[in-house]
């Protein structure tokens, strides 16, 4: 798959990588994903037991069909500090570098991370979508920033996610009395598509099928790591 150019470097300091959010942030786009959207490719990354390498996996599933087209890992040496709030400067290289072993473009991209739930409004989704410039969407296992009451119990009871009175994303119940995924736009969809996309292409599990199967491929790709 071809990217486009790189926007910035991606060994920089955490001010100047700050700065970098603040910049591209202004890039977010929100609007309706494509309603024949088919290709969803979900990523998920870890890290060596030494820390110095991230691997991602990413793994295209057909939402009509419900199988997988394509998988894809790569991994990069880490340049950056663990810094929260700046985390995409760490695994978004990897990212890259496996989505350009993949033959076919994605129509959407999952990323297990947030989008616009971030402090800055700019996280890991947000980042791969305008880097990327394709539509994107954070689905993340726990809250980075906001307030939120608890959802319901049952699959796709929801409820927002809070800064005071802005919404940065929708707390959602994936299966019955499980813990909620925290759902937030990264570039080029609206909350309510990102949403109805991660109860679309959920089974019987928390994760949707994109992340789940990402999380698989990426843990198999870890145990292979040189140590």
């Amino acid at each position: 798959m071809k990217i486009p150019p790189p926007r910035h470097r991606w060994a920089v300091t955490p001010r100047r990588a700050v700065a970098l959010q603040q910049e591209l942030r202004e890039l977010v786009v929100e609007c309706p994903l494509p309603p024949n959207a088919r290709h969803i490719a979900g990523a998920d990354m870890a890290f060596s037991s030494d820390g110095r390498r991230c691997v991602a996996g990413v793994v295209v599933w057909d939402r009509i069909h419900r199988h997988v087209v394509e998988e894809a890992v790569a991994s990069r040496a880490v340049r950056f500090p663990y810094v929260p709030g700046l985390l995409s400067f760490r695994e978004a290289p990897a990212v890259l570098a496996a989505a350009r072993k993949l033959t076919c473009r994605p129509d959407v991209w999952m990323l297990d991370g947030h989008g616009r739930a971030h402090p800055r409004r700019f996280g890991l989704a947000c980042h791969l979508g305008v880097l990327l410039d394709q539509p994107t969407l954070g689905c993340a296992k726990s809250r980075l920033c906001g307030r939120h009451s608890e959802p319901g119990r049952r699959r796709g009871a929801r409820t927002f996610l809070r800064d005071g009175d802005e919404i940065l994303g929708v707390v959602l119940r994936t299966r019955d009395a499980v813990k909620p995924l925290f759902i937030s736009v990264g570039h080029r969809t609206t909350l309510d598509d990102a949403v109805n996309l991660a109860l679309e292409c959920g089974t019987k599990y928390r994760l949707p099928e994109p992340t789940r199967l990402a999380h698989q491929l990426v843990t198999r790709a870890r145990a292979n790591l040189a140590p």
